[in-house]
């Protein structure tokens, strides 16, 4: 039976409204505010990422967030005791456990769910317990996606980046094709699946026509969209490209 054509909800990360804000250690933007204002143009969930170095989001945010998010709070973070004790203690309607590095400039990558099963499993089997759904982002791999089942989590969120900084050709080609046969591997394990990293007004299109994917996280290109026309029209304008009808 052919999958019926729902539009793909649209998450937005407010990451980088705290990145300017902290760039001068200010108050503004706020991204709290920023966050009420997506949520009131239609986006469907806020996504934030706390990391272990503050650059960004802050615990202030994370708290206020977790008071006035009407929809869902996606909190991303890496599978640290710090961090654990923190959603443990806010309960974020969905925890995406991400790697971590200090010296890069946003996420590279996937989790290596295969390499880390073991520390893994306890991990996502406490926030579970607590009644938090947990995702994991991961790459377009076949055993790392079977990994994701083995340990239980409610859904993943596939990584796109390699597929988003690709012209146009053969070698995009090939990364999509990877994305589709992911998602379509996740529908089968009973996963429910996302998809994220680099997608902008001009690539997330032949993300938006996989079928398995309900939910797409952006965050930068909604950013930098909104420095020119406002957090409303960025985030109407990328639901409009999230529409399969």
């Amino acid at each position: 039976m052919e999958k019926e054509k729902k539009d793909v909800r649209l998450a937005v990360n407010v990451d980088h409204f705290a990145t300017l804000r902290q760039a001068r250690r200010s108050t503004e933007p706020d991204p709290v505010l920023v966050a009420l204002l997506a949520e009131q143009a239609g986006a469907s969930g806020i996504v934030t990422h706390l990391r272990g170095d503050r650059r960004h989001i802050q615990e202030r945010d994370l708290r206020l967030l977790r008071e006035i998010i009407k929809t869902k709070l996606n909190l991303e973070m890496a599978a640290t005791e710090e961090m654990k004790k923190i959603a443990l203690k806010i309960k974020p309607d969905v925890v995406s456990l991400v790697p971590e590095r200090p010296e890069e400039l946003t996420t590279e990558g996937g989790l290596d769910v295969r390499r880390q099963e073991k520390q893994l499993f306890q991990f996502v089997q406490l926030l579970k317990k607590a009644g938090i759904r947990v995702s994991i982002f991961v790459d377009a791999i076949e055993d790392q996606i079977n990994a994701c089942c083995q340990l239980g989590v409610d859904l993943i969120e596939i990584n796109t980046g390699r597929y988003a900084e690709l012209k146009p050709g053969r070698a995009r080609d090939k990364a999509l094709e990877a994305i589709k046969l992911a998602a379509s591997l996740a529908e089968e394990l009973g996963l429910e699946v996302h998809a994220g990293h680099g997608l902008d007004y001009h690539n997330v299109k032949p993300i938006v026509a996989i079928p398995q994917i309900e939910e797409l996280s952006i965050g930068f290109a909604i950013v930098a969209r909104s420095a020119v026309v406002g957090i409303d029209r960025a985030v109407r304008d990328m639901i409009q490209l999230l529409k399969r009808n």
